[in-house]
C-alpha cells in the first residue's frame, strides 16, 4: 500500500483475505482523500479525479499483479498489471472491488 510517500507491506495467505484488506484500506484512503486541483500556468492542470492519492497493489504467485487506485475525489479504480496497467471494467452496479474479485477469480 502506498499513501503519499509512505509504503506498507502485508502478507496474506489467501486471495480472499488480501482482497478484503484491499477494500478496507481503500475505504480508509478514500475517507481522507481531499486533493485540490494541481498544476496551472506552465503545466497541465489536474483535477482531483485525475490524481492518485493512494495505491493498493497485490502481488502473488504466477506473476499476479493487480490493485486499486484511490483518486483525489475519493473514487477508486481497479487495475491489473504492473508496468502496463489495464483498467478493470465495472459491469452494471459493480464496485471496483467486486470487479477486481471477478477478474482474479
Amino acid at each position: 500500500m502506498r499513501a503519499g510517500p509512505k509504503v506498507r507491506k502485508r502478507r496474506h495467505e489467501e486471495l480472499d483475505q488480501a482482497l478484503a484488506a484491499v477494500e478496507r484500506i481503500a475505504g480508509e484512503l478514500a475517507e481522507d482523500a481531499d486533493a485540490r486541483p494541481a498544476g496551472g500556468f506552465l503545466i497541465r492542470r489536474l483535477a482531483p479525479v485525475e490524481q492518485v492519492v493512494g495505491r493498493i497493489e497485490l502481488a502473488g504467485p504466477g506473476g499476479l499483479r493487480a490493485g486499486v487506485d484511490v483518486r483525489g475525489d475519493g473514487s477508486s479504480e481497479a487495475f491489473t498489471g504492473r508496468l502496463r496497467r489495464t483498467l478493470v471494467e465495472q459491469r452494471g452496479s459493480e464496485s471496483p472491488f467486486e470487479a477486481l474479485r471477478r477478474v482474479l477469480a
